[in-house]
């Protein structure tokens, strides 16, 4: 059997962070089996006060965005989650290793992303199971991968922000 050519990390260090990118990815799929393999569609299972799980259906985007839209979403999600998934990973791949911020900004989101969008091919829908409440309000229900890109996105503003990753100092 031949070899594997090994993936040249000085060429493109910040690929190392896909590892993470497929933690996110693991965590997500099999948070997701647990949850339909022990939930019945919204029941609602007290873990805490203020925290259920309730397994969800959601064929839209975030908060449910065009879940009512008659079937086209889905593939126009599964589009645009593709389009999204390559430029990210285009974008890790021109990252230096003293960009490390960014970097697991990015495989958050690509792991998130991805996680979804296996849902979203293999069902129709996203499945969601986290719901937060307090005083009677609940907070939509998500998922690990809807919590990745969460971070993620925090993450990618934090940085834009407030600068990160190497500066050019020289005049």
């Amino acid at each position: 059997m031949p070899d594997l050519p090994e993936m040249d990390h000085k060429k493109s260090p910040s690929l190392k962070w896909l590892r993470l990118s497929a933690l996110v990815l693991f965590l997500d799929q099999g948070s997701k089996i647990l949850a339909e393999y022990y939930l019945q569609l919204y029941q609602q299972v007290e873990l805490l006060p203020f925290m259920n799980l309730t397994l969800m259906q959601n064929k839209g985007a975030a908060f449910s965005f065009l879940a009512d839209a008659g079937g086209w979403q889905r593939w126009f999600f599964v589009l645009l989650t593709l389009i999204i998934t390559v430029f990210l990973l285009r974008w890790l791949r021109t990252l230096s290793e003293k960009e490390r911020g960014l970097s697991i900004a990015l495989a958050l989101v690509i792991g998130g992303a991805i996680g979804n969008l296996i849902d979203r091919v293999q069902n129709g829908y996203v499945i969601d199971f986290l719901d937060f409440h307090a005083v009677g309000w609940h907070w939509p229900t998500f998922n690990v991968a809807d919590s990745a890109i969460f971070i993620g996105a925090v993450i990618l503003v934090w940085d834009a922000l407030l600068g990160g990753g190497e500066k050019d100092n020289t005049v």
